[in-house]
């Protein structure tokens, strides 16, 4: 269930009374990989199996779908847990990742933004160039995201994640309570489909935080858009591996941060 009503009192003009009122759900989600738990993430409930497997993508646990001998929930009817089994070949890979010396998403004190850039690029590819997306249309998708957020029309709660492919298609959408969820669960439907290897264009109803674009960089989406700013480490980050961001500006004009030759604008 996405979504939760619960009966409020609303005063108008000093008059009180009640209304039914939907609330956005969350509750917890346990990640468990070989058995052993590895992450508890607070989403709200829905696509759990493609949740798990866009966040394994985006840890490095995984390169490709067939790294994953199962993905089942704990049990039939408890959807709080699912549990990722690995093949043989991709445990030896990254046990050492598995022993979390390498989780790259953790950060602690002392570390500064400097050093989680250079670990991020020592284990993220840079982008390769391609032909330019539209500007106008890409701009387009951003402009055009809540209508894709039936949770949020509801609940004024949910974050959004839409994915395009070149000719600015939608691929997959996913909204959640929290922007890192929202994206992975939309990454995860087209990597369980095997479908992300179409993924062009990003959109974010979100700030753009550092390790979305980590994330967008292990699902090689070249091109994010956001209705927010981002932080300087994701600017940094993504100039770093060639990929361009962008966030809405006045008067519904672009500001884009880095790379903008991948956006095509007609004269």
């Amino acid at each position: 269930m996405d979504s939760y009503h619960r009966t409020i009192t609303l005063v108008e003009n000093g008059r009180e009374r009640s209304e039914c009122m939907p609330f956005i759900g969350e509750e917890p989600l346990s990640i468990r990989v070989q058995g052993s738990p590895y992450a508890v993430v607070m989403r709200t409930p829905g696509f759990e199996k493609a949740h798990v497997a866009g966040f394994c993508l985006g840890e490095g646990i995984v390169d490709a779908p067939m790294d994953i001998a199962n993905l089942a929930f704990c049990d039939d009817e408890d959807t709080n847990v699912v549990t990722v089994t690995l093949t043989a070949a991709r445990r030896t890979t990254i046990a050492d990742h598995l022993d979390r010396r390498t989780y790259i998403s953790q950060t602690s004190c002392g570390i500064c933004g400097k050093s989680i850039v250079a670990d991020l690029v020592q284990a993220l590819s840079p982008l390769s160039g391609g032909e330019p997306l539209d500007g106008n249309g890409a701009l387009g998708c951003l402009l055009s995201l809540g209508e894709h957020q039936p949770l949020r029309d509801k609940t004024r709660s949910a974050h959004g994640a839409a994915i395009y492919g070149h000719g600015l298609d939608q691929l997959s959408v996913a909204e959640d309570v929290g922007r890192h969820n929202a994206l992975d669960k939309a990454i995860g439907c087209l990597f369980l489909d095997g479908r992300l290897q179409q993924a062009r264009l990003l959109t974010l109803s979100s700030r753009i935080s550092y390790e979305l674009v980590q994330k967008a960089a292990r699902a090689r989406i070249p091109v994010i858009l956001a209705v927010s700013r981002p932080t300087a480490l994701a600017v940094e980050l993504a100039a770093a591996l060639n990929m361009t961001l962008a966030s809405l500006g006045k008067n519904d004009s672009l500001m884009v941060y880095c790379n903008p030759q991948r956006l095509a604008w007609p004269r």
